[in-house]
């Protein structure tokens, strides 16, 4: 079997430069394709004439360069177009580029997340214990008085939690870091779905921890696959998005969650339940954080529900884990700024807060059925009121060649890749953010565009 080798002869500087230039021309040339996999080190050493080392930091440079990425047990493998600003915070859906980005998961737009943040900033700056609270230091984990009103607001969305179980984090992002970070060491290992946040993917590769996926279902998680693997190395730490996984909006079943809880009280492991894709009340299951209190950590944020620019959001953790916590929290940041939690506290208090979540919900319900109504006859999985749809392509069809078809029409979804826990092979799939666009007539233009990208032959056959 022929592999891939590179001639070097063009490329100045050292090896594993040369290396990486290679894959980088080769990529641009269309050698090698999106989704390809590299040869494997020792092989493409061995036909260079160089060691493993110099392969291995060319490797490592496309991957810095974002040509590459590699997949801890699986090889390293070419990006597509799309992907290297696929999880780019920076980039905004129908921006002036002309590109509809569906590939972050953001609440739908409406003028009021603007009006409210606007009037709860003219509104503290009438404030004078606002103002002093804005310019001075705090508790760590955050004000009581602050912490009550988030619990109270927590308590009216079916969330039931007491003030003394939060602590205030930068985020949702930060609380899954902050729980890894602080309690866990480096080596240690955590399970997660097989394809999860790519956030928490992101935050335990920072914390030096191992990964492995668990297989799942049409029920989430399966429980016989976590039982073998605690049978082989239990996990410290579980992550996991009951209510609605991220990407493909599964909802871990009643019995599962029992499963679940009783191998974690069993081999004394840790769980981090992730609720931050809000759904109503009635639409998820039973926490997490009341069926094993001692062990939960539950994260919440207010940035699927009000505004991500926020960076508030909180983490319920046993009281037992507080002080650590806090120590932990207080060494990254010493605290969450004052004046944002104010901002929260204060929208989130008014009449609009309700407001805005009752249009929300029905409006992601009405994109959903927009959504399956373009998708008619292709394989799709997401919630009625979530923010997400999963599609599984067709036989013979390759994500990360219909991403780049997409980009190429001004659309941008997110392949399988970035979803995918340790070895995980990355599924023929992609997600489509489809609370992300301005408004439904933007959506629609999007799935028209979808819809006609997947009635067309792939690239490769399109040319014979």
């Amino acid at each position: 079997m022929t592999i891939w080798v590179p001639s070097l002869k063009a490329f100045n500087g050292p090896r594993y430069r040369a290396i990486a230039h290679a894959i980088e021309a080769a990529i641009r040339a269309g050698t090698l394709a999106p989704g390809e996999r590299l040869p494997p080190q020792r092989r493409l050493a061995d036909a260079l004439g160089v060691t493993i080392g110099t392969v291995t930091r060319g490797y490592a440079e496309a991957e810095r360069h974002g040509w590459v990425a590699a997949r801890v047990g699986s090889g390293t493998y070419v990006k597509g177009k799309a992907q290297a600003s696929v999880f780019n915070p920076a980039a905004s859906p129908d921006n002036a580029s002309g590109i509809i980005d569906l590939s972050l998961s953001l609440p739908p737009p409406h003028p009021l997340r603007q009006a409210s943040l606007s009037e709860a900033l003219s509104n503290l700056s009438q404030s004078e214990p606002a103002l002093e609270r804005g310019v001075t230091y705090q508790q760590a984990q955050g004000r009581q008085e602050h912490r009550e009103i988030l619990a109270h607001w927590l308590n009216s969305l079916g969330m039931p939690l007491m003030a003394d179980e939060l602590l205030i984090t930068q985020g949702g992002q930060h609380g899954i870091s902050l729980v890894l970070h602080t309690l866990l060491r480096p080596g240690e290992l955590m399970a997660a779905d097989s394809l999860t946040y790519p956030g928490a993917i992101s935050a335990a590769q920072q914390a030096c921890l191992k990964l492995v996926g668990i297989g799942q279902d049409d029920e989430g998680m399966r429980m016989d696959l976590l039982e073998a693997q605690c049978a082989r190395q239990p996990p410290r730490v579980i992550y996991i998005t009951p209510d609605q996984n991220n990407p493909t909006g599964v909802s871990l079943s009643e019995s599962r969650r029992e499963q679940l809880v009783a191998l974690a009280k069993q081999y004394d492991i840790w769980l981090i339940e992730d609720g931050v894709q809000y759904l109503p009340v009635e639409h998820r299951g039973t926490p997490l954080y009341l069926l094993a209190p001692e062990r939960t950590f539950f994260v919440f944020s207010t940035a699927k529900v009000l505004a991500g620019g926020l960076r508030i959001g909180v983490l319920r953790a046993p009281l037992s884990q507080h002080e650590q916590l806090t120590a932990g929290l207080r060494a990254q940041s010493w605290m969450v700024p004052p004046l944002m939690i104010d901002v929260a506290c204060h929208w989130i208090t008014q009449p609009a807060a309700e407001t805005l979540l009752a249009w929300q919900t029905q409006e992601l319900v009405a994109r959903q059925l927009l959504t399956a109504e373009w998708l008619q006859g292709y394989s799709f999985s997401g919630r009625s009121h979530g923010s997400n749809v999963w599609l599984t392509l067709p036989e013979g069809r390759r994500a990360l060649e219909l991403c780049d078809r997409l980009l190429q029409r001004g659309v941008r979804v997110s392949s399988a890749e970035p979803f995918c826990v340790g070895s995980t092979p990355a599924p023929q799939a992609i997600r489509l953010c489809i609370g992300a666009a301005k408004n439904r007539p933007t959506l629609t233009a999007a799935l028209s565009v979808i819809s006609e990208c997947l009635a067309q032959p792939p690239l490769a056959q399109a040319t014979l």
